[in-house]
């Protein structure tokens, strides 16, 4: 099988020869053999490991991403990051801890974000309820503050 691991700007991992791929979603891990059926799922923080055909195993982290297996030979792993290295022990605990850690500032941030956006929106609700004037009706068939100025 060929496989290939890419981020948004760089192809990190194009290898042929792949006779196993084992790689985790949210629903655990799973692998890829020779003449796997097509198949698309979205990866979780993992590392995901492969046997070339000599029998050497490998390894990339990916920071979530999709896997995409086409054909039964094909599979195709985008991803916003990765690692590629031998040593799985480092790559599952310093590696995923950092991915970890930016998922969850990403998070943090989107969340803000979120705060930020709401609170904007109850201003602005604030000022165009305060325009309208005390014991002025509101909603849509309220007619405008310039009718009552005659």
């Amino acid at each position: 099988m060929r496989l290939t691991v890419t981020m948004p700007l760089a192809i990190v991992v194009e290898v042929d020869g792949v006779a196993h791929l084992r790689a985790e979603d949210e629903t655990g891990a799973f692998g890829i053999l020779p003449g796997h059926t097509d198949f698309l799922t979205a990866l979780s923080v993992s590392v995901a490991s492969w046997r070339d055909d000599c029998g050497a195993e490998h390894h990339v982290a990916v920071r979530g991403g999709t896997l995409e297996v086409r054909g039964g030979n094909t599979i195709a792993i985008a991803t916003p990051e990765a690692v590629v290295g031998s040593d799985l022990h480092q790559l599952e605990s310093e590696v995923l801890a950092r991915f970890y850690r930016r998922l969850a500032e990403e998070e943090a941030a989107h969340a803000d974000a979120q705060r930020l956006y709401l609170a904007a929106i109850r201003q602005i609700v604030r000022f165009l309820r305060d325009e309208r004037g005390p014991g002025m009706p509101s909603g849509p068939a309220a007619p405008s503050p310039a009718v009552f100025e005659r």
